[in-house]
């Protein structure tokens, strides 16, 4: 499990981590991974581990936002 960590500003929604997370440089993806932009578009989330589907949701301090990929298989 790999864990990020961003300073966002008071009012941030989940939609503006996720701009955070996809403005950070990255190195590509191994072959055949799709892009990052891809799997978040695809992704479920977690705030505090309660499934969040609206991403205007106003995060406060200390949330964790969890992501979920699409999974293949049961």
């Amino acid at each position: 499990m790999e864990e990020e960590r961003f300073e966002l500003a008071p009012g941030a929604t989940v939609a503006d981590l996720l701009d955070a997370v996809l403005s950070v440089q990255r190195p590509a993806p191994p072959a055949g991974t799709p892009p990052l932009p891809r799997i978040l578009s695809r992704s479920s989330f977690l705030l505090n581990e309660v499934a969040v589907r609206n991403h205007a949701v106003v995060l406060k301090a200390d949330d964790v936002v969890d992501v979920l990929p699409p999974f293949a298989g049961g």
